[in-house]
């Protein structure tokens, strides 16, 4: 492993759990459990909360699934959010021009110490201070021995 954390959009989650995009089911479950496997995977509270609502409501996962779901995964322990986390959002939409809730997962990710971004809604390669964005749609979970990054 090469060290580094991959934080985690709701995006990835939700198609883990699609059934109708066979294509972005794979990929993304390819990196769930690469991150499991690794102890390298990190989200927050809100990713959590984004996977439950749009599960239940646009991918019609069973509610008792969903929920089974959000509690797996925040065993990644998503951060607190405070004052500092809101002020780093504030920071972003300042600085990135990004929406207050895009900004608030950049902090988020900051807070975990991630130098990576899993994420379809932001732009592929862009970089938020040491945070880079990967599209997990576009490139594969580094390999178990010889690993490089995603975006490179």
């Amino acid at each position: 492993m090469n060290g580094a954390r991959y934080f985690v959009d709701s995006n990835v989650l939700l198609y883990a759990q699609d059934k109708a995009v066979p294509l972005k089911r794979a990929q993304a479950k390819a990196w769930v459990a690469w991150l499991w496997d690794n102890t390298s995977g990190a989200l927050s509270w809100q990713v959590l909360q984004e996977f439950y609502f749009n599960a239940i409501r646009k991918f019609e996962v069973p509610p008792e699934d969903a929920r089974s779901y959000v509690k797996l995964m925040s065993e990644w322990n998503p951060p607190r959010r405070d004052a500092w986390q809101i002020e780093r959002a504030w920071h972003w939409t300042d600085q990135a021009q990004v929406s207050f809730w895009d900004g608030l997962i950049v902090a988020a990710a900051e807070r975990m110490r991630c130098s990576f971004l899993l994420s379809e809604d932001f732009q592929a390669g862009r970089q938020f201070g040491s945070i880079m964005i990967v599209n997990p749609f576009e490139a594969s979970p580094p390999q178990a021995h010889g690993e490089r990054d995603p975006a490179t």
